[in-house]
Formats: structure tokens, C-alpha cells, sequence
């Protein structure tokens, strides 16, 4: 069946606009145009869009969906079975934050008063301030005080929103190489994104060197908490994540 493109903006909840837009950058190709003009799109199209939405949901470019829809080694279904890893737990997150905004309604219709902690329920970084004083002694014993100082430092100022930005990229990256683990550690898409995890680090935390970053990524299977916090994105992205984190550190030493 063929859909015309204010039947497919109707259906899918887009604009005419951003599905021309998408023709014209060569993201969403109509199958055929019509005699009269009228661009038309069939089953195979709407597959795809859809692809270019989930991808947007959870932070891809235009520009990085379409080298991913491209690939000759694109699954759709490994990318489904990623998306859905990564929407449940944005849907998480939102749950929380949904609560928190009934629960801050109900107390000022009642005229109850809030605990700090109540207020940011689903923004909560207790979880990251655990991890960072639990990890705090075993990275100071492997990298020294310095390292580690200056990180803490500069960590100290960071807001709720600055933590969720962080968390936010680095959700992205994941989702990135998920999308990609088929392809093997060596995919261009899975080391664009582990060269960014590693810039994230170097951004917000402490300069990573490829000696940090190569323990780091031992670590990710050596440490069992740390593999448990990885794996709940996508069974077996810990291992994949050390194996990738190995050859980005191989290839720039290489280089050096």
C-alpha cells in the first residue's frame, strides 16, 4: 500500500515539513512520486521511519541515524531489541519524576511540607555519590591521591542537571554501541562512541589517559558491581565494552 506524505505526517504524528526535510537530506527516500507530484511511500518506508524515531528518542543524530540505516550490517532487530533496552530505562527515570511531581502537587493542595529529599525523587544521585565513595579508595590506590583528588574537586560543583547531562551522553553512547555490537569491538560506530565515553570522562571527571581508560575498561569485568551496573543496558556490554575499550587504546598507541 502506498501512503501519500500528509497520510504518512497524519499516521505517524510528524510534520509534512520534517518528512520533506528528511527526503531532502536523503534520511527518508518516498518510493515513488506520482504523476501528479505526490511523493509515496509504502510499508518499507514507514519501517525506517520509524528506526529514525526511536533513534531520535534516545539522542542520534540526523547524520549519525543515517550512516546507522545505511549500514550494509544494520540488524534491524538487534536495533529493536537496543532501543527497547534503553526506553525502559528512560522509562524509569520517568516514572520517578512523574511521582515526584503528583507527590509535590498533593502537598501543596494539602499544605504539606516536602523533605528536600522527596522534592528531587527521579533526580536522585545517590546512586553516583555511592559509587564515587565506593570506587574512591581502590582508584586512589591504583592511580594515586592527585588523580583522584582533582576529579573529586571537580565533581564537588556539579548540580542534579549537570549529572543527568552526563548521564544522558553516556546513555547515548551505550545505546550507540548496542546498536553496533554485532558488528564486533571494531565497528567505526562502536569506536566513535567509546572514544566519546572516553571524552566524557576527560570533559567531567579527570584526564583520562589510555592507561586509565584500558584499566578501566579491565575493570568493567573484573568488578562484578561495576559489570552488573553495565550489563542492565544489554546482557554481555561489559565484556563487549572492555573488548572495544582495548582496541581504541591499541589503534591510538599504535599511532603514538
Amino acid at each position: 500500500m502506498a501512503y501519500r506524505v500528509k497520510e504518512v505526517a497524519d499516521l505517524v504524528g510528524v510534520s509534512v515539513r520534517t518528512l520533506h526535510h528528511y527526503d531532502e537530506i536523503g534520511l527518508l527516500a518516498p518510493s515513488s512520486v506520482s504523476e501528479a507530484g505526490y511523493r509515496l511511500y509504502t510499508d518499507r518506508e514507514l519501517e525506517r521511519l520509524q528506526q529514525i524515531l526511536f533513534f531520535r528518542e534516545i539522542g542520534f543524530s540526523l547524520q549519525e541515524i543515517g550512516e546507522i540505516l545505511d549500514s550494509p550490517d544494520f540488524d534491524r532487530k538487534s536495533a529493536l531489541v537496543a532501543h527497547q533496552e534503553i526506553l525502559m530505562q528512560k522509562k524509569k527515570r520517568l516514572e520517578d519524576i512523574i511521582a515526584t511531581v503528583k507527590k509535590t502537587i498533593e502537598s501543596i493542595e494539602e499544605g504539606i511540607e516536602m523533605s528536600e529529599k522527596e522534592l528531587f525523587e527521579g533526580f536522585d544521585m545517590t546512586p553516583l555519590e555511592e559509587h564515587k565513595k565506593k570506587y574512591s579508595a581502590e582508584a586512589r590506590a591504583k592511580y594515586g591521591d592527585e588523580v583522584v583528588e582533582a576529579a573529586e574537586k571537580r565533581t564537588e560543583s556539579y548540580t542534579k542537571e549537570d549529572w543527568a547531562k552526563i548521564t544522558a551522553r553516556q546513555e547515548a553512547n551505550y545505546a550507540k554501541i548496542i546498536a553496533a555490537m554485532h558488528n564486533g569491538p571494531s565497528d567505526p560506530q562502536v569506536q566513535e562512541a567509546v572514544a566519546d565515553l572516553r571524552q566524557t570522562i576527560i570533559d567531567y571527571h579527570y584526564d583520562c589517559t589510555l592507561e586509565i581508560f584500558r584499566g578501566l575498561g579491565d575493570l568493567y569485568v573484573a568488578d562484578e558491581r561495576f559489570t552488573a551496573n553495565i550489563d542492565k543496558y544489554q546482557p554481555g556490554l561489559a565484556a563487549f565494552l572492555r573488548e572495544a575499550m582495548h582496541f581504541y587504546c591499541d589503534q591510538l598507541e599504535k599511532k603514538s
